[in-house]
C-alpha cells in the first residue's frame, strides 16, 4: 500500500454503495442481514464477515447516526458496575477495554487520566470510598490482563499536584485529589467508521441510507432513501441491531431509553487541562460529572441519566434542565462558574436499555443494568439490545453466535478479539509515523495517506474553519474512503465540527464544495 492509498478493499463511497445495493436486492440470498450501523451493528457485520459469512448491513441514515456518536467518548473499565454489584458487566467491560487498547484499536483508544479533586464538597468518608473504588478498578484491570504500561495505577495527589493537573478547580479548601486512568476513544463515530471499513475489507456490503420497511426472519423489504426505490434483501440470518429503534422492527422488544447529555465548551474557558475531571454529584455515592478535554479546542462536560418518554427522535434535543444541572455540578468545583452563554454546544444520546422492570415506572434508568441481551423472535429475527459502547465487540459476538445457532449454521468462532481495525498498529509504530500526532490519533497508519493529500495539494492543507484543526484533506478523505454522502456526514460524523452550531455554519460552504466537486461519487 502506498502512502496515498486506503487499506485495500476498505474504501466506502457512493459508487460502491450503489453497486452493492443493486447486488443485495437482485434476488441472491446473503448469509447475514444486519440492521443498524452504530457500533453494535457495525461490530456484528465485522464479526460475521470475519467468520467467512456473506454479509449485508443497512442503516436508514449514516454510520453512527444514532447513539454511537453521542457517547462520552470513554471506553470504561466497569468501575461503576462494581458499586452496584454487577460483577459480570464490570469484568466484561474491563476485558473489552483491554482488547481495544492493546490489540484492535490502539490508534483510536488510549489511556485518559482523571482527577477527582478533594474539595470541601467531598467528605473524608466519600474520599475513602472513592479511593477504595479506584483500587478495585485497578484490580479489574489486573483481572482483565491489561498491562500496566497501557493503564497506569491510580494514586493520591497532593493539593499542589491536583491544582497542576486541574488548574480550573477552586483552590480554597482543596485537600488534594485522586488520580485514575480509563480508556478514551478519540471519536466514537470514527470507531464506528473503522469497524464498518474493516467489515467492508472482509467483503461485507455496508449500505447507508437504506431503510427497512418490514423485517422478517428471512430478510427485509427496504427503501433506498436517496432514490425512493424499494426492493428486497434476502438472508438466512437476520440480526436487529437498531439500538433505541430496535423495538419498532420486532414485536415484543421493550426499550426504555435513557438520555445522556453533554455540554460543549471552548477549551480556553477552563484553561489548560492535562487531565479530565471527576466531579461528584451531590447526594450520589458513585455518580460523577465528567470534564473531558478533547484536544481540538473543545471540552465536553457530561453526563446525565434521565428517562425518556414518548417517541424516539432521530436527533434528541437537549432540555435546559439538563444544561442547568451540569452547570450547577461543574460550578461546585470551579474557581469561576461557567455561564449559560459560554456553552457553545450540547448533545444528547439515548441509551437503548432493555426494559426488564415489568412495567415498574419507578425504576430509575440509572439503576437499569447495562448488561446486553440477545433475543430471538418467533419468526427468527435475532435482536441485540442494551450494553454500551465499550462492550460492542462482545455484544456482536454473542449476537452472531445466537443467530447462527438458531438457524443451524456451522461457523467458526469469532476472531474479532485479535482482529485489528483499519489503521491499527503497535504503539511504537504509530509514534514513529512522520505526520502530525493528531492525525495518527484519528486515522492510525492511514494518517500517512491523509497527510499526503494535503502535501500534494496545498489547498487541501487549509483548515476547514479558523481555529479548528480539521483540514479540507480530511473531508476529501471521508468522501472518497469513509462513505460520506453529503455535508452532514462530513461535518457531523466523519468530523465533529457540527457539535458547535456556530462552527458548523462556518464550515458548511467548504463541505458543500467537497460534495459538489464530485469526490463523493
Amino acid at each position: 500500500m502506498s502512502h496515498t492509498e486506503a487499506i485495500p478493499g476498505s474504501s466506502l463511497s457512493a459508487a460502491r454503495r450503489t453497486r452493492e445495493l443493486t447486488e443485495a436486492t437482485e434476488g441472491r440470498t446473503a448469509d447475514v442481514l444486519v440492521v443498524g450501523l452504530g457500533a453494535t451493528g457495525a461490530g456484528v457485520a465485522l464479526d460475521a464477515a470475519a467468520r467467512g459469512l456473506d454479509v449485508v448491513a443497512v442503516d436508514a441514515q449514516d454510520l453512527a447516526f444514532g447513539t454511537s456518536r453521542w457517547s462520552s467518548k470513554l471506553i470504561h473499565g466497569g468501575l461503576r458496575y462494581l458499586a452496584s454489584a454487577q460483577f459480570e458487566v464490570a469484568h466484561e467491560s474491563a476485558v473489552e477495554r483491554g482488547v481495544l487498547m492493546a490489540r484492535t484499536a490502539p490508534h483510536l483508544v488510549c489511556a485518559q487520566p482523571f482527577v477527582l479533586p478533594l474539595t470541601p464538597m467531598v467528605s473524608t468518608a466519600q474520599a475513602s470510598l472513592a479511593w477504595a473504588g479506584l483500587r478495585a478498578g485497578d484490580m479489574l484491570r489486573l483481572a482483565a490482563r491489561t498491562p500496566r504500561q497501557v493503564l497506569p495505577a491510580p494514586r493520591r495527589l497532593s493539593a499542589t499536584e491536583a491544582r497542576h493537573l486541574a488548574p480550573a478547580v477552586r483552590g480554597a479548601g482543596l485537600r488534594g485529589g485522586l488520580l485514575s486512568w480509563d480508556g478514551r476513544v478519540t471519536d466514537d463515530a470514527r470507531l464506528v467508521t473503522a469497524l464498518a471499513r474493516t467489515a467492508a475489507a472482509r467483503g461485507a456490503r455496508m449500505l447507508t441510507r437504506v431503510r427497512v420497511l418490514e423485517l422478517t426472519g428471512g430478510g427485509a423489504r427496504v427503501r433506498d432513501e436517496l432514490t425512493g426505490e424499494e426492493g428486497e434483501i434476502r438472508a438466512r440470518v437476520v440480526i436487529n441491531a437498531a439500538g433505541v429503534w430496535a423495538g419498532g422492527l420486532v414485536d415484543g422488544i421493550r426499550i426504555r431509553p435513557s438520555r445522556g447529555t453533554h455540554l460543549v465548551l471552548r477549551s480556553e474557558r477552563l484553561g489548560e487541562l492535562p487531565a479530565g475531571l471527576h466531579i461528584p454529584i451531590p447526594g450520589e455515592t458513585n455518580r460523577f460529572v465528567l470534564v473531558l478535554p478533547q484536544g481540538d479546542g473543545r471540552v465536553y462536560v457530561g453526563l446525565t441519566d434521565e428517562p425518556v418518554e414518548g417517541g424516539i427522535p432521530d436527533v434528541p434535543e437537549v432540555p435546559e434542565t439538563d444544561i442547568g444541572f451540569l452547570l450547577d455540578v461543574l460550578g461546585s468545583a470551579l474557581d469561576v462558574p461557567v455561564a449559560r452563554d459560554e456553552v457553545v454546544g450540547a448533545f444528547a444520546g439515548l441509551r437503548p436499555l432493555l426494559d426488564m422492570s415489568g412495567g415498574d415506572a419507578g425504576t430509575r434508568t440509572s439503576d437499569i443494568s447495562r448488561r446486553h441481551a440477545v433475543l430471538t423472535s418467533a419468526d427468527g429475527v435475532t435482536t441485540v439490545v442494551g450494553g454500551k459502547l465499550t462492550t460492542y465487540r462482545r455484544m456482536a459476538q454473542d449476537a452472531v453466535d445466537a443467530a447462527v445457532a438458531a438457524k443451524g449454521l456451522a461457523v467458526p468462532p469469532s476472531p474479532t478479539a485479535d482482529l485489528p481495525l483499519v489503521g491499527a498498529a503497535a504503539p511504537e509504530r504509530l509514534r514513529a509515523l512522520p505526520v502530525p500526532s493528531r492525525l495518527v490519533r484519528r486515522y492510525g497508519t492511514e494518517a500517512l495517506a491523509v497527510h499526503a493529500l494535503a502535501t500534494e495539494d496545498p489547498a487541501l492543507a487549509a483548515p476547514v474553519l479558523p481555529g479548528h484543526p480539521v483540514t479540507r484533506a480530511e473531508l476529501v478523505w471521508a468522501a472518497r474512503h469513509e462513505g460520506a454522502l453529503d455535508e452532514s456526514d462530513l461535518l457531523d460524523r466523519r468530523t465533529r465540527i457540527g457539535l458547535v452550531p456556530q462552527d458548523r455554519e462556518a464550515a458548511l460552504a467548504v463541505a458543500r464544495e467537497v460534495v459538489a466537486e464530485g469526490v463523493v461519487g
